[in-house]
């Protein structure tokens, strides 16, 4: 099989990305020298590859500096409605190639540094991922900011520089174990410290009620240190910010307790308050009521709420005059986007700032409020729903316990007055959850506070008016919204794979990068064979590549030629990786069964993070490798199939995975998964989805036809119905052979012969207490796992249903769902004009 073609070689094929002009080339090479001198330390001679990947970004980020003072300064000259996306995870992954893309730059600079003799695609290897998140929730707020920048929207993502961010995950012995990410270790270029805007943050004290007003009193003072990354829109001159905030103490932080003995200790003592920002909680979809997460939750929303007021009142840029004054206006220039119920406190703490410190009277602040506030929920999990404990609310935010108290009590009385005498709906919409310890529901918080509430996909906002929000969708019905999730086209299409992008572009011109709809035209090209041909060529080439890159890591010989059938996200009991290792371990039985029999070759890759406190998650990984080391020395199976756990699946390992997938697992029990994204990313990607009808499937399958999709499983109906009846394991279990066989193979210690004992717990869970349902979709899981086989055997059909994909992904952009955000949310209008670049005198 021919090599494939070096990144340098192929980017010289494409012209996606904007041809390299060589006076551009001559400068950037200036530039970059020029930078790698100020670099380099007066006496190290020597520069590593580390030195000149920090050349190369500053190289390029003297490129956005200009655009993003202009765009500020033409913010302010305007004076449009900002938006502030509030969010306590941004994942960014790494920022250097998404600049050059953006910018049109790449080539340029990749001319510039193969004429210095230095291979960009190594320098870019040198950046650490900013890993700031957990997974869809953090990943999709780091889309929107592309998108809010690519369609001119006056937009700010506000959340925490968080020092430590996701785990890094090593795989030892088969176990996950985790290492803390440091990801600031050398520093990092895209951020700038801006301590003119710090801002102090108020913890604990008490409340005094005087005849002018309330006064929160006695409190611990953190700072907020903002630091600014620039996130630039798509070659339209733009250039956002995203602003984060580090803790500090102030410099008499515990300095007051000096004694003789005391200084030192009251110095160390600082590391208290800095810790506020030190760590990203590792979980996804599961609530840990600790005092640092709520200090977290509102160290961002006190100073983003401080920061957004002081815009508001100046609107000048430079200027710190105070020109406006009334806050009735405030919702006409400001839009504030909780992303899930994690920043809810802005809505108490607008309210203690609008009333305590404004001094406006409660139902005109309440007004405010509610129209400048707006919630996205992202998931029905019960146990991932925020509920606070009263008493730690009090003894940390005081006054905000009284605020919402006050807007409680205000809202029990609205809804008494609509549904007079019906007390158990009083009680299950009250913001406070009695019986046992006390608690305040974040979620309801949120709905009461805002004045619109959206899910993330039809059927997951469907479900939120049917059962969890029945009560306040029947209170409030106008209030609910769907918005269905997307991903930027940019990152996960011309910068992850360059190759398929220049075919497209080849074919319908390159506006699509900024209106993915026009994805729909491909449909006319399914039968046309060069098309196919070069579809399937893309795909073979980003599959070799990958290949090489696993051989690399795991030391394992993979087919090229082998189906790569892909499921990469957070290992968690709802996405039911079991269901996938029982048809590994089917297959894998299959084939020993009859080994001469033409069985269609899989490479099955499993990649994703375990929360470190969930045992369950650890073990499903620890199962994952088991059945790996079996199946990968099994000489009978040869290359037929193969098991890789991807280790460190992070937004980096995303974009090499992606390309290269053929087969995508999305296969969550209907009504568990909100929406979904990765989902997205592989169908643009030109893979096709295995799935179950949940989430964002549901409109996947409806976009591209349901036929181009291998869809099985129970739909939510199905799901409810077997609740009703009752769920019991052993009936599956005694009624299907190849599902028995699997089970006692697991249960047996066939895939742990040194500890026949080690997935007894697992099997116990799939027996006994498996609340997803994990062998009621077994059986038509295996009858379409024969399906896709099937097709795979026919690469040219394959190939056609990949055309049929890639065409339906238009809706999954992310500038779709934030132009609706925009105009049905936010009241503000998208544009794709263009401003004028830095050095356009005009």
């Amino acid at each position: 099989m021919s090599k494939p073609l070096s990144d340098h070689d192929r980017k010289k094929q494409i012209s996606v990305r904007g041809l390299a002009g060589v006076e551009n080339v001559a400068e950037l090479k200036q530039d970059f020298n020029r930078h790698l001198h100020f670099t380099l330390v007066k006496d190290r001679n020597v520069a590593t590859k580390r030195d000149y990947y920090f050349a190369l970004a500053h190289t390029v980020r003297e490129h956005l500096i200009g655009r993003w003072i202009r765009t500020q300064q033409h913010y302010y000259e305007k004076d449009p409605k900002r938006v502030y996306y509030i969010s306590l995870e941004f994942y960014m992954g790494r920022t250097l190639q998404n600049t050059m893309v953006n910018l049109a730059l790449e080539n340029a600079c990749d001319e510039a540094t193969y004429q210095l003799g230095l291979d960009m695609e190594e320098l870019e290897d040198m950046e650490e991922d900013a890993g700031l998140g957990n997974g869809g929730l953090g990943r999709l707020a780091a889309c929107f900011l592309d998108s809010m920048a690519s369609l001119g929207l006056a937009a700010y993502g506000y959340g925490i520089r968080y020092e430590f961010g996701i785990f890094n995950q090593k795989i030892v012995n088969g176990w996950q174990v985790e290492e803390a990410d440091d990801w600031l270790r050398f520093g990092n270029p895209w951020e700038k410290a801006r301590p003119e805007y710090m801002r102090p943050v108020h913890f604990y004290g008490r409340t005094e009620h005087h005849p002018d007003g309330v006064k929160w009193v006695d409190t611990q003072v953190v700072l907020a240190l903002p630091y600014d990354t620039p996130i630039p829109g798509y070659r339209n001159n733009i250039v956002n910010t995203m602003r984060l905030w580090s803790a500090k103490a102030p410099c008499e932080f515990n300095l007051k307790d000096f004694n003789v003995g005391g200084y030192i200790q009251a110095v160390l003592d600082r590391n208290l308050a800095e810790n506020i920002s030190r760590v990203l909680y590792p979980n996804d979809n599961f609530f840990e009521g600790k005092e640092l997460r709520l200090k977290q939750e509102y160290f961002v929303v006190s100073a983003t709420l401080q920061d957004i007021i002081r815009r508001f009142k100046v609107s000048k840029f430079g200027s710190r005059e105070i020109s406006r004054t009334d806050f009735s206006k405030l919702p006409d220039k400001v839009a504030i986007q909780l992303n899930d119920t994690h920043p809810a406190m802005a809505i108490p703490e607008l309210m203690r700032v609008l009333v305590d410190e404004e001094k406006l009277e409660w139902d005109k602040a309440w007004d405010i409020c509610v129209r400048t506030c707006a919630y996205t929920n992202h998931t029905v999990l019960p146990e991932a729903l925020e509920r606070w404990p009263v008493e730690l609310f009090a003894h940390l935010l005081p006054r905000h316990l009284e605020i919402v108290y006050e807007i409680n009590r205000r809202h029990l009385e609205r809804v008494a007055a609509k549904f007079p005498g019906d007390h158990d709906r009083l009680r299950r919409m009250s913001l406070i959850e009695e019986g046992g310890q006390k608690r305040i529901n974040m979620a309801h918080l949120c709905i009461v506070g805002a004045h619109a509430v959206n899910g993330v996909a039809q059927i997951h906002s469907d479900i939120l008016k049917a059962t969890v929000f029945k009560d306040f969708y029947e209170m409030e019905p106008h209030k609910f919204q769907n918005k269905t999730n997307g991903i930027t086209p940019r990152r996960w299409l011309v910068m992850c794979n360059p190759g398929l992008a220049e075919v497209i572009a080849e074919r319908i011109g390159e506006d699509f990068i900024r209106d993915l709809d026009q994805l729909r035209s491909l449909t006319e090209l399914v039968n046309d064979e060069a098309f196919i041909r070069d579809i399937a060529k893309v795909k073979q080439e980003n599959k070799l590549k990958f290949a090489v890159h696993l051989e690399e890591h795991y030391k394992v010989k993979i087919n090229p030629n082998s189906m790569f059938d892909i499921q990469v996200k957070r290992i968690h009991e709802y996405k039911r990786q079991l269901l996938n290792c029982l048809h590994i371990i089917t297959y894998y039985n299959r084939i020993k069964k009859e080994p001469n029999k033409q069985w269609t070759p899989r490479t099955v890759m499993i990649g994703g993070k375990a929360a470190p406190g969930y045992h369950t998650a650890k073990m499903i990984i620890r199962l994952i490798t088991a059945i790996g080391e079996v199946v990968n020395h099994d000489p009978v199976v040869g290359d037929r199939l193969k098991v890789i756990f991807l280790e460190n699946y992070r937004v980096t390992l995303a974009e090499r995975a992606i390309p290269a997938a053929d087969l995508s697992e999305q296969i969550s029990t209907a009504g568990t998964e909100a929406s979904g994204t990765g989902n997205m990313k592989f169908m643009l990607n030109g893979a096709l989805t295995i799935g179950t009808m949940d989430g964002a499937n549901v409109e996947m399958a409806e976009e591209a036809g349901e036929d181009n999709l291998f869809i099985f499983g129970m739909r939510v109906d199905d799901v409810d119905a077997l609740d009703k009846k009752g769920y019991h394991a052993e009936e599956y279990y005694n009624r299907l052979p190849e599902l028995k066989q699997a089970i006692d193979q697991i249960a047996g210690g066939f895939f742990s012969p040194k500890q026949p004992d080690l997935f007894k717990e697992i099997v116990n869970m799939l027996m006994h207490h498996d609340r997803f349902k994990v062998f009621a979709d077994y059986e038509d899981y295996i009858k379409c796992q024969e399906k896709v086989n099937a097709l795979y055997k026919n690469p040219k059909e394959w190939t056609k249903t990949v055309i049929y994909n890639i065409a339906g992904c238009g809706k999954f952009s992310s500038d779709r769902t934030i132009s609706q955000y925009a105009r049905e949310i936010w009241g503000v209008e998208p544009t794709l004009e263009k401003l004028p670049a830095p050095d356009d005198k005009h």
